[in-house]
């Protein structure tokens, strides 16, 4: 089995390249910035020229698990009155939503490859509807973003035998989420990697915390 795992290089995204490294699973991380060896591609998940270069790299390699993690959260902290600008929400949706559909697309003929392939998509309960006690907005509306995206995309990728997982990993003791969050990393990783073990057509579009609750959209 062969794990790609986009953002890999910090916070959840590196916790779980360690997580299925520790357990043998070949695992391929993605980082834009310089790669310490094999097991890494250099990727920026928002230039669809990056994503075609590493499409080639891959050409032929079936991919067995696809997970998007890259993602910024650029408006921790901003105030209506005078945050928020133009190229904060730019990036924000380019990296967590056009990255994440970028990637899919890049990687789509390597899943078809796979005997099970699945595609989990890192999200936050930040995007739910039913959360919506204001700020955030860039991050919050890019995640929820996602969730339409990874919903739409388990619709049409059913066909293909890909199921798509969507995933709030929890509020987590990474850079992006404190020191005070609920939640160690490991924690985290370790729920969510048992959460794509599960995914499955039958489960495809659905939308889970990382210890299995069914979260509302």
């Amino acid at each position: 089995m062969t794990v790609l795992i986009t953002g890999a290089n910090r916070g959840i995204g590196r916790a779980l390249f360690e997580l299925y490294k520790t357990h043998g699973t070949e695992v391929i991380g993605t980082t834009r910035g310089a790669i310490p060896d094999e097991s890494w591609v250099t990727l920026d998940v928002a230039d669809p020229v990056s994503q075609q270069d590493v499409a080639r790299r891959l050409e032929n390699k079936p991919v067995e698990l696809l997970v998007c993690n890259a993602g910024v959260y650029l408006d921790k902290g901003h105030s209506l009155a005078d945050g928020y600008d133009a190229e904060t929400w730019a990036e924000s949706f380019a990296v967590n939503v056009t990255g994440v559909f970028l990637t899919v697309q890049a990687m789509l003929a390597n899943l078809q490859l796979a005997n099970t392939p699945r595609i989990a998509i890192i999200s936050s309960q930040m995007g739910s509807d039913t959360r919506a006690p204001g700020g955030s907005y860039a991050y919050r509306a890019s995640k929820a973003a996602a969730l339409n995206l990874g919903r739409n995309l388990a619709a049409d990728l059913k066909g293909l035998g890909i199921a798509v997982g969507i995933y709030h990993p929890g509020w987590v003791q990474t850079d992006m989420g404190g020191a005070s969050a609920e939640i160690t990393e490991t924690e985290s990783v370790s729920g969510l990697k048992s959460r794509f073990a599960e995914l499955s057509l039958e489960t495809t579009g659905s939308f889970l915390t990382w210890d299995g609750r069914t979260h509302p959209f």
